[in-house]
């Protein structure tokens, strides 16, 4: 016959596995929810392109940096890894498309700006790559890389292209001083990005086409009035 002790561990051996994964469920609930950061859009005064519309559509980019997490990349090796205690307020394209938008609101002189879904009719497309947005590592630099192209919105040509590069030194590899050198760097291109755009030749869908003349060369016509050749 058991006895009463051997009958109690029956159901506390049983309840054990539940212990443990209430336990460590516990602890996870506990660990702190990074901190959300968000990222500037730079003012200034950029002249030029003042009747242009333009929409800005979201940068491609590879996965590593299509999401929320601050990316930190050993230029040594290679190795990528994520800075903990901090995350981006959108995906990281979406939010660079968003601040794009923002900073030629805030600093150029084009009639309007939107993004491609918003149905706009427009004069130009910017189709960009975002080709780096990370923490450099031994070198502590913060380091943005965006290819950008002038697209025709009529019939899709591009019309200029060009890679803009910023960088912004970090004191310290924690996600406030990361934050604090991605965001200066990305100032500086997109004010970069804007003043390039405002200075371009852009077509308009305005503009008058070109008259196109249905007669010969000036060189190969004959004036019918006078007397042919004898």
């Amino acid at each position: 016959m058991l006895s009463s002790s051997t009958e109690r561990a029956g159901p506390l051996r049983r309840l054990a596995p539940a212990l443990v994964l209430a336990a460590m469920a516990g602890a996870c609930s506990s660990a702190p929810a990074p901190t959300t950061y968000d990222l500037s859009a730079p003012t200034s005064r950029i002249r030029g392109a003042s009747g242009v519309q333009v929409l800005v559509a979201e940068p491609s980019a590879l996965q590593v940096l299509s999401e929320q997490q601050i990316l930190v990349k050993d230029t040594t090796t290679g190795a990528i890894s994520f800075l903990g205690g901090g995350q981006w307020a959108d995906d990281l394209p979406r939010l660079v498309q968003t601040k794009l938008i923002n900073t030629f609101e805030n600093s150029s002189q084009i009639r309007g700006v939107a993004r491609p879904s918003s149905g706009a009719v427009a004069d130009v497309q910017l189709v960009s790559e975002l080709r780096s947005f990370e923490i450099a590592t031994p070198s502590n630099e913060a380091v943005v890389e965006i290819a950008v192209k002038i697209v025709n919105d009529a019939n899709g040509r591009i019309v200029n292209g060009r890679i803009f590069r910023a960088r912004a030194p970090v004191v310290a590899i924690d996600a406030p001083n990361a934050v604090r050198g991605l965001d200066e760097a990305l100032s500086v291109a997109m004010l970069d990005i804007v003043r390039w755009v405002s200075g371009s030749s852009l077509p308009r869908r305005d503009e008058p086409a070109e008259t196109v003349s249905t007669l010969p060369p000036r060189e190969e016509r004959r004036d019918e009035a006078s007397p042919p050749p004898a």
